[in-house]
């Protein structure tokens, strides 16, 4: 099995190499924001857009014409990269209705990659056009390096290194399933009974970062102490993702060990956290609460969670599964009764029917879990992962791949 592996490191970058860098992002934002321009215009005046291959000869006219000389002093292959990015973006838009890309401020999305020409030597890395730049190697690479993206955070650059690698299909060592809830205030509640808690980054440094950010109000802008300042929110907001990311990958890492199966619900963020604000002629309700709300959602981090637990799934060899949400904190787990007077509260549940108590989100866990059974013997498949729990561990690695397989396909 093909695997691609991400590794991240910062750079040992001087004031020399710095200024180097910014050249590079520069002109890769330059490329597409321009590009972009164009390809609006046509979709304005109802022309056919250009696909990439017409843009990268569009760079090529460029880079010989006087007026835009200085994007020669980039690798050529960042600029086509891209092009390539942009791309892809303008036709999710319109094909996956995902939105336009919008276009690139300075300081935002500061990064550029390079497919080729780069090369290793302990820990330094030869990047095309700028040279040997070394590198914080916190561990070792492996894998055969397919490109590296250069990017900014704050006022630290950093190298990500795609590798590919060949390797057996994995194997889960172990047979259980688990169904996961998501929530506030239980971040991840267990079919099995155990939960998180909200780690709430942005919560807990809120206050700071409005303080700091009424000081920069009262800065003039552009001067040295805006700077200062605007580095100091950027820090904070740095921090704040950093502390969501570390938390996800602990608890993303201890889920999928104990686990070989797991199943969430199939959330859609993006509606969960529009805005109630309304319009004019109709104005929303509990404009505020709702606003309260979509913070706390956001702050959880719960789409990038999934795609830790599915990734690191399929390197463990083991499966995910999403399911519907519809009425699983509603559902009674013991005679499947269906009412919203079975939830009394946020926390508690208590069905009318055969006076089941229990938490709610306790009680959804257990109903994802159910529901991704349900929909295995719907197509006509059994319960493969409880059988397996009563076969020798020999037979379980035989069966697993086939059994892996055949989950995706029902997916």
């Amino acid at each position: 099995m093909i695997f691609h592996r991400g590794y991240k490191f910062r750079l040992k970058a001087n004031s020399e190499s710095i200024k180097t860098l910014k050249v590079f992002v520069g002109h890769c934002r330059f490329i597409w924001n321009k590009s972009l321009s164009i390809q609006m215009d046509r979709l304005k005046y109802k022309i056919p857009i250009l696909n990439y291959q017409d843009m990268a000869g569009l760079l090529k006219l460029w880079k010989s014409s006087k007026e835009y000389s200085f994007l020669k002093e980039t690798n050529a292959q960042a600029g086509q990269q891209t092009l390539m990015d942009l791309d892809k973006a303008i036709w999710d838009g319109l094909k996956k209705n995902k939105g336009m890309p919008k276009y690139r401020k300075k300081g935002q999305h500061d990064s550029f990659r390079c497919p080729q020409g780069f090369k290793f030597q302990d820990n330094y890395i030869y990047l095309p056009k700028i040279g040997w730049m070394g590198f914080y190697k916190s561990r070792e690479i492996q894998g055969v390096p397919k490109n590296i993206t250069v990017s900014r955070k704050g006022q630290y650059w950093f190298v990500s290194i795609q590798t590919e690698l060949m390797i057996p299909d994995p194997v889960h060592p172990l047979n259980s399933e688990v169904g996961i809830d998501l929530g506030i205030k239980r971040f991840a509640t267990l079919s099995d009974g155990s939960y998180y808690e909200p780690l709430n980054s942005f919560k807990k440094l809120e206050n700071k970062l409005t303080k700091e950010q009424r000081k920069l109000s009262r800065k003039i802008k552009f001067s040295s102490n805006w700077y200062k300042q605007k580095q100091k929110i950027s820090k904070l907001y740095i921090n704040i993702a950093d502390a969501r990311k570390d938390y996800l990958h602990k608890i993303s890492t201890e889920i999928s060990k104990n686990h070989a199966m797991i199943v969430m619900e199939d959330l859609k963020i993006n509606n969960m956290s529009k805005s109630a604000k309304g319009t004019i002629e109709n104005p929303g309700k509990c404009v505020k609460q709702k606003s309260g709300l979509n913070k706390a959602i956001l702050d959880q981090g719960w789409f990038m969670f999934r795609s830790m637990l599915e990734y690191k799934q399929r390197w463990a060899g083991g499966h995910f599964e999403a399911v519907p949400p519809h009425y699983t904190s509603q559902t009674c787990p013991i005679c499947n009764h269906v009412s919203k007077n079975n939830r009394k509260t946020q926390s508690e549940f208590k069905c009318e029917l055969c006076s089941y108590e229990g938490n709610a989100d306790h009680v959804a866990a257990i109903n994802i879990l159910r529901r991704a059974g349900h929909a295995r013997i719907a197509c006509g498949d059994t319960d493969p992962i409880r059988e397996l729990a009563q076969e020798p561990r020999n037979i379980v690695r035989k069966r697993m791949p086939k059994l892996i397989s055949h989950f995706i396909d029902l997916t």
